[in-house]
């Protein structure tokens, strides 16, 4: 079993950049794909990223690509979410997940354990 704490969301104004990073207990992390979700307020969880357990093959969501990096520090038992040129629309819960299989994608029932989630607001 792990467990997902995230750090690191907050205010930011639209255009600016944020670093969100979620930290896991035990000595397993290395055997989890991770990935990040967001939950806008009114609506259905959705897929950001994902990682493979060894840091390869990041996969995106379309409303993301290009502005948003995921990375992993397996020594740390840590996966970072870098997010650059924000947007209003990323205002949201953002919540990092961890996954047995070794490529999940952006469905949520493919992630075991789950994070409570840090806010982010993206301001005018």
């Amino acid at each position: 079993q792990v467990q997902l704490v995230e750090s690191g969301g907050g205010l930011v104004q639209a255009g600016g950049s944020l670093r969100l990073s979620c930290a896991a207990s035990g000595r397993t992390f290395s055997t989890y794909a991770m990935g990040w979700f967001r939950q806008a307020p009114g609506k259905e969880r959705t897929f950001v990223a994902r990682i493979t357990r060894s840091g390869t093959a990041p996969f995106y969501a379309d409303s993301v690509k290009g502005r948003f990096t995921i990375s992993r520090d397996n020594a740390k038992n840590t996966v970072y979410l870098q997010m650059n040129s924000l947007k209003l629309e990323d205002t949201a819960v953002y919540y990092c997940a961890a996954a047995r299989a070794t490529f999940p994608r952006e469905r949520d029932y493919e992630y075991d354990y789950w994070g409570q989630g840090t806010q982010v607001t993206v301001s005018s």
